[in-house]
C-alpha cells in the first residue's frame, strides 16, 4: 500500500511515536517562523529555557505584524527581537521586508521540509511542498531549541483537482469552495492533500493561497505536491538547489476524498462574519460597497498584483470606494515599481501601504460604520477589522479589483477576455533586509535589549488537588482567538505585556469579565462548539492564565488553542454529553476532585455543579505526555523538569 506525501515527510521526520491516526507523534522540525505580534514572548521563553543557540536548520524572525509604531511599545519589542536573533542564531527580517508567509515561501521555504511558526497561517509554505504547521509561541520556542513538537497523527483528505479555473476565477474561490464544503470545523485533525491533473494548472503562488485559508478549515496543515511547477519557481528566485520532487504514491490510501473539478467553479465570497458562509458573487452582484482591502498573506504575491494593475490600468477607483493595496514583500513592491504596475494603481487612486499585514489584524484601513469592505484577506471574524459592526467580505484579488471600480460587487467574468499575466523567469533579488545571526564565538558580545513594556511571564502553577471555581465566562460555538483575546492597533502592542493586555481579554463578548475573573481569583470557562478557532496566538491562553482560569469546559476545541491551554497549564475539557452545557449558567460553582488521579486513571472526569447539585461527565483526552505537562504546570515548567 503506497504512501500520501503528507505520511512519507511526516515519517521521515518521525522522532516518537508510531504513524497511527489520531495516536500522539512527535517529529522533528527543521525550519521555524515567527512575527512579532507573538515573537516578543516566544523569544522570552526560548530565553527561559537557557538554550544558547537554536538547533534548527532555519529560524526566521520577521516583523509585520505590529508596524504601526504611534508609541515606543512596537519599536522597543522589534528591537528586543532583532538583539535576541543577533544573539541566538536566528535570521532577522526586518519591518519592511515582507508578510512572513510571503517571504518565507519566496525566499527559505524547501519542499520536504517541516516547519512550524507561530502564526496560523504558516501552512502557506504548503504550497511548495512543505509540511508547515501554526503553533503556539511555545511550542516553536521548544523546537527552536531542539525540542520535538507534538500533534496527533492527522487522517488525510485527497482533494482531487481536475480540469482549469476559467478566466477571471482564481485560487481564491477555490479555497473558498472547499470551506463552503467542509466548513470551519471540516478540517479538524486532518491534513488537506491536493492532487489531481489540475494541480499542473496552478502556480506555487496559487496553491499557497489555497493552503493559506487552510487554516480556516481547522485542518492541521495543507499541502500540494513538489513538482516541475515548484522547481520552475525555485529557480527563478535563485533557489533551484532547494527543489526535490516530490508526490503521493499512485496508489497511496486517503481516509476522504474530495472531488473538484477547477473548470465549474465560478467566483465566490466568504460573507460576514465567517470564512465558510459562502455565496457566489453572482448572488451579491449590484449590492454597494464602501472599501477594497487587497493584500495580505493569502493574497499579496506578485503574481496577484499584476493581475490588479491589469484591471485598474487607465481607470478610476469608485469615488464612494476607498481602496487600499498592501504588496506582499519588498520583491513584490521592487518588481512592482520597477515594472510600472505600482504607478498603475497609484493612477487609479489606490491607497499603497507598506508590505506587512495591515488592515488584516485591525492595523489601520478599518471600515466605516456598517460599511461593507471587500477584502482579498482569510478571516472577516466580527470585529476583527477594528469596526465593530463592519460587514467583511473575502473575495479574490480580481473580484475586489472590478468591484472597486464599479462600487458595487461585481462578477470579474464581466471583464471578458483573461490576463494573458504569468509569473517571471527570474525574481529580483536583495536580500538586505534579512539580517543574519552574529557568528558563534561573538555571541557572548550581544546584548539583547529590553523596553519596559516587556513583563514576565505569568507564573504557571503544578495542577492542584481540587478544582473548586465559579464559572467567570460562559460563551457559544465558534469563539476565535479574536474573541478571546482581540487583535487591532491599541492592543497588539502591549502582546509582550500580558498583564496589561489581559484588560481586553473576551472584551468582545463581556467587557467586564476582566474585572469579575479577577476579582474571583480563580475561575472556569465554559464554551460551545469549535473553541479557539482562528489565530495561533497564545495570548489567548496567557491572558486567562494570567486571570486565574484553571479549567476550559466546551463543546469541541479548536487545535492550536487546546494545545496552548495545555502548554499554559490550563485544563482543557469537553463535554461527555454536549445537554450538559445548557445546564451551565455564569457564576455557577464547579468542583472538580482529585483533578489529577482522575485523569491519570482515565479520559473521563466528573465534574459537580455545586449551586445546581448535579454532577456530569467530562472529557480530557490527552496524550501521557500531555498529562505531564498539565501536572507540572505547563510546558515551560515540564521542559525544565526533564532538561
Amino acid at each position: 500500500m503506497g504512501l500520501t506525501l503528507t505520511e512519507k515527510i511526516l515519517s521521515a521526520h518521525l522522532v516518537e511515536g508510531e504513524m497511527i491516526k489520531g495516536s500522539e507523534i512527535g517529529i522533528k522540525i527543521d525550519q521555524t517562523l515567527t512575527q512579532d505580534a507573538t515573537g516578543t514572548m516566544a523569544y522570552l521563553e526560548f530565553e527561559a529555557m537557557g538554550v544558547p543557540r537554536v538547533k534548527t536548520e532555519r529560524s526566521v524572525a520577521y516583523i509585520d505584524h505590529n508596524t504601526l509604531q504611534s508609541g515606543f511599545e512596537n519599536a522597543d519589542d522589534h528591537r528586543f527581537i532583532g538583539s535576541v536573533c543577533k544573539k541566538h542564531g536566528i535570521y532577522f527580517s526586518r519591518p519592511g521586508n515582507g508578510i512572513c508567509h510571503q517571504v518565507h515561501l519566496e525566499r527559505f521555504g524547501i519542499p520536504g521540509k517541516t516547519l512550524i511558526g507561530s502564526d496560523s497561517h504558516t501552512p502557506t509554505g504548503g504550497g511548495i511542498g512543505m509540511i508547515a504547521i501554526g503553533a503556539g509561541g511555545m511550542d516553536v520556542a521548544v523546537a527552536m531549541g531542539g525540542g520535538t513538537y507534538y500533534i496527533t497523527c492527522p487522517k488525510v483528505v485527497k482533494v482531487n483537482l481536475t480540469g482549469k479555473l476559467q478566466p477571471w476565477v482564481a485560487a481564491k474561490d477555490v479555497i473558498l469552495e472547499v470551506l463552503k464544503r467542509l466548513s470551519v470545523k471540516g478540517g479538524v485533525g486532518k491534513v488537506i492533500e491536493y492532487c489531481g491533473e489540475g494541480v499542473k494548472t496552478l502556480s506555487v503562488p496559487e496553491r499557497a493561497t489555497i493552503t493559506n485559508m487552510g487554516a480556516e478549515l481547522g485542518a492541521t496543515t495543507s499541502i500540494f505536491p513538489s513538482d516541475e511547477t515548484t522547481h520552475e519557481f525555485l529557480k527563478a528566485q535563485g533557489r533551484e538547489q532547494d527543489y526535490t520532487p516530490l508526490c503521493a504514491d499512485a496508489d497511496a490510501v486517503y481516509d476522504e476524498i474530495v472531488e473538484i473539478d477547477l473548470s465549474s467553479l465560478e467566483p465566490l465570497a466568504a460573507c460576514p462574519h465567517s470564512p465558510d458562509n459562502v455565496k457566489s458573487i453572482k448572488e451579491l452582484e449590484g449590492q454597494k460597497i464602501d472599501q477594497v482591502c487587497i493584500g495580505s498573506c493569502t493574497n499579496s504575491s506578485l503574481l496577484d498584483m499584476l493581475k490588479v494593475a491589469h484591471i485598474l490600468k487607465g481607470k478610476t477607483v469608485h469615488p464612494d470606494v476607498s481602496l487600499s493595496i498592501a504588496p506582499g514583500s519588498k520583491q513584490v513592491l521592487n518588481m512592482l515599481a520597477n515594472n510600472g504596475a505600482l504607478a498603475v494603481m497609484i493612477d487609479a487612486g489606490a491607497r499603497i501601504l507598506e508590505s506587512a499585514c495591515g488592515p488584516c489584524i485591525g492595523m489601520g484601513q478599518s471600515p466605516n460604520s456598517k460599511g461593507i469592505s471587500l477584502r482579498t484577506f482569510n478571516r472577516n471574524f466580527e470585529g476583527r477589522s477594528g469596526t465593530k459592526d463592519g460587514q467583511i467580505y473575502l473575495v479574490s484579488p480580481e473580484t475586489a479589483a472590478v468591484s472597486a471600480l464599479t462600487g458595487v460587487f461585481t462578477d470579474p467574468r464581466s471583464l471578458g477576455d483573461a490576463a494573458d499575466i504569468t509569473l517571471p523567469d527570474t525574481f529580483t533579488i536583495n536580500d538586505n533586509m534579512i539580517v543574519p545571526p552574529v557568528a558563534a564565538e561573538d555571541m557572548d558580545s550581544v546584548e539583547v535589549l529590553r523596553g519596559p513594556n516587556i513583563k514576565p511571564f505569568p507564573v504557571s502553577e503544578p495542577l492542584a488537588e481540587t478544582i473548586d471555581a465559579k464559572c467567570s465566562l460562559k460563551v457559544g460555538d465558534n469563539i476565535t482567538t479574536d474573541h478571546i483575546m482581540p487583535a487591532g492597533a491599541k492592543i497588539l502592542p502591549l502582546r509582550s505585556n500580558i498583564p496589561k493586555i489581559s484588560e481586553y481579554c473576551f472584551a468582545v463578548c463581556d467587557e467586564k469579565f476582566h474585572d469579575r475573573a479577577l476579582e474571583m481569583g480563580k475561575s472556569i470557562i465554559i464554551g460551545g462548539s469549535n473553541y479557539g478557532q482562528g489565530s495561533s496566538r497564545e495570548h489567548a491562553a496567557l491572558a486567562p492564565l494570567y486571570l486565574g482560569v484553571k479549567a476550559v469546559i466546551v463543546k469541541s476545541f479548536a487545535r492550536i488553542h487546546m494545545a496552548n491551554l495545555i502548554n499554559a497549564g490550563i485544563v482543557p475539557m469537553t463535554f461527555a454529553d454536549e445537554t450538559d452545557y445548557d445546564r451551565i449558567d455564569q457564576l455557577d460553582e464547579l468542583k472538580i476532585e482529585n483533578v489529577g488521579k482522575q485523569i491519570s486513571e482515565g479520559n473521563i472526569v466528573k465534574v459537580t455543579n455545586a449551586t445546581k447539585g448535579f454532577d456530569f461527565d467530562v472529557k480530557v483526552d490527552l496524550s501521557e505526555r500531555q498529562k505531564e505537562m498539565l501536572y507540572a504546570g505547563g510546558l515551560l515548567n515540564y521542559t525544565k523538569q526533564n532538561s
